[in-house]
């Protein structure tokens, strides 16, 4: 005995924990199986963008007279959102029209000097002809025709210089007008005006400091389409499409649920994290929602209606097979499932379990799984 002794203690034990186990009930949870609507979903976070953005900046560099909207404004299309200082590129403006002035009144003196031009040239023409038929009768002599047409060689020559300056006062005139329209144009790059209708999110200069091409005065989005750019699994890539019928679920509202639809899907994968975008539209928006808040979206893949639905924490994976413990007698027994439609917290079981039996687990998920044929009693 004095041998023995610790092998005794321990067959006491064990036979206390048999003992235990086969008389002592476990407290578990438990469920139903019933019929009922099924939804399978995919689930992806993101975040909540415009689809269309713009950063308002300057395409010349001036000083900025005043910025007439702050963030939080709704503007329209066409609306003046700030304005630079215009005096210099006025003044410029002032300076090509009165070229363009002079141009015109260089090519209207020209066209004088060119109509005076033709009447000697036409009067040069008549002179040569006249001489030439006197000097055939012997009337006039040979010094007078080469003098008639000496005269007529200049005339021509006089008419074809003032030809080439009316064109060229033309080409001024050409060059004035779009130097004048190229001034005018710079005149309206110190109006930026809103490109449609939208909203300021944020104001990034003020009136005083000069500003250059490319930075930013106004952050502006379009409220037509707000999505949430969410990254799912590329596993649920297969059974995606853009039309689907998505919630939206904002952290700022935990709880509450917008509807949505899938807007866009894209075509390249992260290759560290292996998701893809997906863009939801959400069509109600919280009352205080801002850009780049966190949110949850639940695309609908599946819908089934009279199914054997049950929440996933009672289901159970044994090497690779689904499964789930049934109360039966007072006792957990093993049923093996087939898994069909997958919701956000049910499963649809379409082999294994039969509607009104009822499904049990621990009530405790950290509690040591159920075993088949350990006593349970139902909380």
């Amino acid at each position: 005995m004095r041998k023995n002794w610790k092998w005794l203690i321990v067959l006491v034990v064990v036979v206390a924990v048999m003992l235990r186990f086969t008389f002592t009930s476990t407290p578990v949870a438990a469920h139903v199986v019933q019929k009922t609507n099924v939804v399978a979903e995919v689930m992806g976070t993101g975040t909540l963008e415009a689809r269309i953005k713009t950063t308002l900046s300057p395409r010349i560099q001036e000083r900025l007279a005043e910025v007439l909207v702050d963030q939080g404004d709704h503007v329209s299309a066409g609306q003046l959102l700030a304005r630079l200082d215009d005096g210099e590129l006025k003044r410029q403006v002032e300076v090509t029209e009165a070229g363009l002035a002079s141009a015109k009144a260089t090519e209207a003196r020209v066209r004088v000097d060119e109509v005076r031009a033709q009447a000697v040239a036409q009067q040069a023409r008549q002179d040569h002809k006249r001489v030439s038929d006197l000097v055939s009768t012997k009337i006039s002599s040979q010094s007078e025709l080469d003098k008639a047409i000496e005269l007529l060689h200049v005339a021509e020559s006089d008419l074809l210089r003032t030809h080439a300056a009316t064109l060229e006062a033309q080409q001024q005139i050409n060059l004035a007008a779009k130097n004048l329209a190229h001034q005018q144009e710079r005149l309206t790059f110190t109006r930026i005006l809103s490109p449609y209708d939208g909203l300021v999110t944020r104001r990034d200069r003020d009136a005083g400091g000069v500003v250059v091409p490319g930075s930013s005065i106004l952050q502006l989005i379009s409220t037509n389409e707000l999505w949430v750019s969410a990254w799912v699994d590329e596993t649920a890539s297969s059974g995606l499409a853009t039309g689907q019928a998505a919630r939206v679920a904002f952290r700022s509202g935990p709880g509450k649920s917008h509807p949505g639809e899938v807007a866009r899907l894209s075509r390249e994968t992260d290759r560290e994290t292996r998701e893809f975008l997906v863009d939801v539209r959400v069509q109600e928006l919280p009352p205080n929602w801002t850009l780049g808040q966190r949110a949850e979206v639940f695309i609908e893949t599946g819908r089934k209606p009279d199914a054997l639905v049950v929440p996933q924490r009672f289901i159970q994976w044994r090497a690779g097979k689904p499964g789930a413990f049934v109360a039966a007698g007072g006792k957990a027994a093993w049923r093996d499932v087939t898994i069909g439609l997958r919701g956000r917290e049910t499963v649809e079981v379409t082999q294994g379990i039969s509607a009104g039996e009822t499904v049990v687990a621990p009530t405790d998920p950290k509690q040591p799984p159920l075993k088949p044929g350990q006593r349970v009693a139902v909380k």
